[in-house]
């Protein structure tokens, strides 16, 4: 299936100059909300994760449903201040400014099989900060999971060593 006709260019959203990829168009249509999720699962069926790491806020949309097919718990990675117990922050750089992601302190142990899911991957700012909350924590990250990348922003460069897969890819701007 080609998942990228189903994906919506909003302009200057959410800044002027940005051209936002709008997934919503996606996860409206039952047969590609279907296809794209056990895609997704195929790509990590293997791996025998233990935990799915879903970053706010799209990334929980199949980061729970990975979660379930897989037989691994969910951890959400939150902005700062959304977590209500004990978290370890992670503050990182994007393609349109700065921000923090966070993380329960015991959401991950030592030697936890991880997989990471996020909607999107542009500069792999989000993702980078993500694995490194993990990390800190014990867990393993063995693979990111996206619907798309910008491979024109280069991301995959900032997560050189990890296992990265995504269903969409756009090589130009």
């Amino acid at each position: 299936m080609d998942f990228s006709q189903y994906i919506r260019d909003v302009k200057d959203f959410p800044k002027q100059g940005i051209v936002f990829k709008d997934i919503t168009t996606l996860l409206k249509d039952a047969t590609a909300l279907r296809a794209a999720g056990q895609q997704l699962y195929e790509f990590a069926k293997d791996l025998k994760i233990n935990k799915v790491v879903g970053i706010e806020s799209r990334g929980f949309i199949y980061g729970l449903a990975l979660a379930d097919k897989l037989g691994a718990g969910f951890v959400p990675v939150r902005k700062p201040n959304k977590l209500p117990a004990e978290t370890l922050r992670e503050e990182y750089t994007l393609e349109y400014g700065t921000d923090a992601l966070e993380i329960h302190k015991d959401a991950i142990q030592k030697g936890d099989r991880i997989l990471i899911h996020d909607d999107l991957l542009a500069t792999g700012g989000t993702a980078a900060a993500a694995c490194k909350l993990v990390e800190a924590l014990g867990g393993e990250v063995l693979q990111l999971s996206f619907l798309i990348e910008l491979g024109f922003l280069q991301g995959r460069k900032r997560l050189e060593g990890y296992d990265i897969k995504a269903l969409i890819a756009y090589n130009a701007e």
